[in-house]
């Protein structure tokens, strides 16, 4: 049993791990600097006592994943990236080129929220998720959800949002 269970706990470690955004080689910085913006869309939230919305960057390959938010020196209140899955199942993300906290908002494929990580620490390696999977998670900056009263449980709309690649 204690065999199985250590078997269990590495491969889900390596899965989380090959699932984790990659880093960039300062080449692809300064093509991903020049690339094309993404596209953009809308994510409202619903607390029960407000409807917010942020403006979203939207990221859908598997290049604009792992690209993300990194090398970015802000990000307004109002703005943020979404990240679409093919498929929902644990996600997680490091922040190892990123500059700025970061909020992770982890959205089922019924649009629940169903797990935050909050004040995701910039600059390191270490994997963040929620054992929860999710299809879409919506970055935000580092602290606006504890500031603005997210929670799981709490409902997302996608507006303007291209389905997830097939």
């Amino acid at each position: 049993m204690l065999n199985r269970r250590v078997l269990l706990g590495t491969l889900a470690l390596a899965l989380a791990v090959a699932a984790a955004p990659a880093c960039k080689s300062p080449a692809a910085q300064e093509e991903a600097a020049t690339a094309a913006p993404l596209p953009t869309a809308a994510v409202v939230i619903d607390t029960g006592q407000r409807q917010l919305t942020f403006r979203v960057e939207i990221a859908r390959s598997e290049a604009e994943r792992e690209q993300g938010l990194m090398y970015r020196q802000k990000l307004d209140a109002d703005a943020g990236m979404l990240f679409l899955f093919e498929r929902s199942f644990p996600q997680t993300f490091w922040m190892k080129n990123t500059l700025i906290p970061l909020d992770m908002i982890f959205i089922a494929p019924d649009h629940g929220i169903v797990g935050i990580v909050a004040n995701a620490e910039p600059l390191t390696t270490t994997t963040r998720g929620v054992r929860t999977p999710s299809q879409f998670v919506l970055e935000i900056g580092g602290g606006l959800s504890a500031k603005l009263g997210l929670r799981p449980g709490q409902t997302v709309a996608l507006r303007g949002v291209p389905t997830p690649p097939p």
